[in-house]
């Protein structure tokens, strides 16, 4: 499988080329990352993208996308049929629990609920799955962005669709590095928490400017941190880490 990817300096958004092969039908996904590295490899490569599979409908994971169009006419640019109104430039939806046949290639479109209502991860021939913002290499999504849902929406997408895929899945998130399942499992310091390895912590803290517990204040894709917070009523939830004082 050719798999070529892309990273934006400012945001450290991914975008992934994709095809079974040279000369094949190929498809990108996501549009966050500069794409002109990734039209001159599929020109080198004889590539013949056909497809936009977009994770979600976020301004760093899209921006891109008319530089794509524009330089392959007709393309499908497919989304969660829930997101397809918030982007421009979208042709069609990708379906949840849909496969689609790329090239040879079969792309399984899996509901990852949390950071965005209609977000999706894609498990490409049954070997690599790219997540989005719902699972980076040693941290989570966060559930404070625009279309979030839930915390619990969060932790299920990872620990009962993401990480119950094989452990030799090779995870390629929507920002920064690849990394697997196996390792998530084992070295995600919010995976363990979840899996019952580590203890939760207890401090008392100030979130978003609200009395909370600090249960965990975890790495982020971007070098700082995200912090699990637990509200005064009990409820759960996944903040950026600066938000986050002691008490």
């Amino acid at each position: 499988m050719i798999l070529e990817r892309s990273m934006s300096d400012p945001w450290l958004s991914n975008t992934y080329l994709v095809a079974a092969g040279p000369g094949a039908e190929a498809f990108f996904v996501d549009a966050g990352g500069p794409v002109e590295p990734l039209l001159a490899a599929a020109e080198q490569l004889e590539l013949r993208p056909t497809h936009v599979l977009l994770t979600h409908h976020h301004h760093d994971h899209v921006v891109e996308l008319p530089t794509i169009v524009e330089r392959y006419p007709g393309i499908e640019v497919l989304i969660h049929p829930g997101e397809r109104d918030l982007v421009e430039g979208v042709t069609g939806d990708l379906e949840p629990d849909g496969v689609l046949e790329i090239g040879g290639l079969a792309v399984q479109a899996l509901h990852t609920p949390g950071h965005t209502n209609g977000m999706l991860s894609l498990l490409v021939g049954g070997t690599d799955v790219f997540t989005g913002d719902t699972l980076f290499k040693n941290s989570v999504g966060g559930v404070r962005a625009p279309g979030s849902t839930s915390y619990a929406d969060l932790k299920h997408s990872v620990m009962e669709v993401l990480l119950a895929l094989p452990p030799e899945t090779i995870v390629r998130p929507g920002h920064t590095d690849p990394t697997t399942v196996a390792d998530e499992l084992e070295s995600n310091r919010f995976v363990r928490v979840w899996r019952g390895l580590d203890p939760e912590g207890s401090e008392p803290c100030t979130a978003l400017g609200e009395p909370a517990t600090l249960v965990l204040l975890g790495d982020d894709y971007d070098g700082g941190h995200k912090a699990w917070v637990r509200w005064e009523d009990g409820r759960d939830d996944i903040v950026p880490g600066s938000q986050v004082q002691p008490r």
